[in-house]
């Protein structure tokens, strides 16, 4: 059976050219004791977007595992897939990310939802979660709700489980379910009642992505209160735990956080709270490699420099198409992008600074960061020329790409000195 590790890091790597440094930082971490497996991922969107294939991603897998004499599991993603998406990722994936966002709040049939809620009636009333201090009142009303919600996006789930497991054979992948890019955070209750659903399905579940509350932006740090995010979070791992006993789920399920990326402000609560309670994570960075090919591009001045400020000028003047894809994930205030005429006279520490995530750097511009974010389609309408580049100046894009997943999201997740 495949099987995740505790702890595992989705990789982001729009372009393929960068999986020997994220690779690095995972080895590093293996050093300080951190074991972590590396899980490569590339949504459909962004193959589109570039014109690649999926099987593009495992090859770049296996070439630098192989290269790195990596002997332990590695995964490739087929991120935030669904059942219109499914197919063209089987053969070459073997972790799975099923998106059932665009089916929640659908309802499936009455009698459905009748033998759900006909089998939960056990937990109407006071709902205690046993070794902890979690306690809920239930009633039949709310869990009908709850079903009417859910079920159908649950039953879509198995649906795209069972294409995937008809071609990989059971127990050959690893099964994500994603609920985070819907408008509203699910509540622990919620929670349970999802899990009891999926289990009911017999999808094999290893990890599970719930939304929270406050914002998730591409590319920046939390905005919401972080203190409210460690509730929710220790209250969420709670929940799973007891679901995976109540409802003979994989011991190994865990929280799967969809962060996009570089959400600092919570990484410390999220490595205490699982070290507290001795539980896993799996932590998608999304797509900040790209970012940071940009900064190493900026950092090697010259012909680099100048191709990375007309992605941005191009970006300013093409800003509503580009952002239109991630509406609901980045929140740019345009009148604090710097001009064409600004960035013009810039220098490449300060391009760089301007986009490198460094709280409490005077450069750094979380705005034109987003706008950076969603840029790379302009990357891929000039593919030979940026490809040329980054190889011309691999060494400080490689380090650059190396220094943002050990040092700002390894080291601060895990509390490595």
């Amino acid at each position: 059976m495949k099987t995740l590790g505790k702890y595992s890091i989705g990789l982001g790597d729009r372009f393929g050219h960068q999986g020997g440094a994220q690779l690095k930082a995972i080895i590093e971490a293996s050093k300080k004791g951190i074991e972590i497996t590396p899980v490569w991922n590339k949504s459909n969107r962004e193959h589109t977007t570039i014109g690649t294939l999926p099987g593009d991603v495992r090859i770049e897998a296996d070439k630098v595992t192989t290269n790195a004499g990596f002997k332990k599991a590695y995964f490739v993603d087929a991120d935030h897939i669904n059942i219109d998406t499914v197919d063209r990722f089987i053969e070459s994936s073997d972790f799975f990310t099923i998106d059932v966002a665009s089916y929640i709040g659908k309802k499936a049939e009455e009698k459905e939802i009748s033998e759900f809620v006909s089998g939960t009636k056990k937990y109407i009333g006071n709902f205690r979660i046993p070794g902890t201090k979690l306690s809920f009142n239930i009633s039949e009303s709310q869990i009908k709700q709850i079903a009417e919600k859910y079920l159908f996006a649950s039953i879509k789930a198995f649906d795209i489980y069972r294409k995937i497991e008809k071609v990989k054979m059971k127990n050959n992948f690893i099964t994500e379910v994603s609920m985070d890019e819907v408008p509203q955070p699910q509540t622990p209750v919620e929670l349970f009642f999802i899990l009891k659903m999926l289990a009911s399905e017999n999808i094999p579940l290893q990890t599970i992505a719930p939304k929270f509350s406050g914002r998730f932006n591409k590319g920046v740090d939390y905005v919401g209160d972080p203190l409210k995010f460690a509730e929710e979070f220790e209250s969420d791992l709670l929940m799973i735990d007891f679901a995976v006993k109540e409802f003979g789920l994989p011991d190994n399920l865990k929280m799967s956080i969809h962060s996009g990326s570089d959400k600092f402000a919570i990484y410390s609560h999220i490595g205490s709270i699982i070290k507290k309670h001795d539980k896993g994570i799996h932590l998608k960075t999304a797509g900040t490699t790209w970012i940071e090919e940009v900064i190493g591009l900026a950092e090697s001045n010259g012909e680099a420099l100048d191709f990375v400020k007309e992605i941005y000028f191009k970006s300013l003047e093409k800003i509503d198409e580009l952002c239109a894809p991630y509406s609901d994930v980045i929140d740019i205030k345009i009148s604090s992008l710097p001009s064409r005429s600004e960035v013009l006279k810039w220098d490449s520490k300060k391009f760089a600074g301007s986009i490198r995530h460094i709280p409490g750097n005077k450069d750094y511009n979380d705005n034109m960061r987003q706008l950076i974010h969603v840029a790379y389609k302009l990357a891929a309408l000039k593919m030979d020329h940026y490809y040329q580049l980054l190889d011309a100046n691999e060494e400080i894009v490689s380090q650059c790409v190396y220094e943002n997943i050990y040092n700002r999201h390894i080291c601060r997740l895990f509390s490595i000195e």
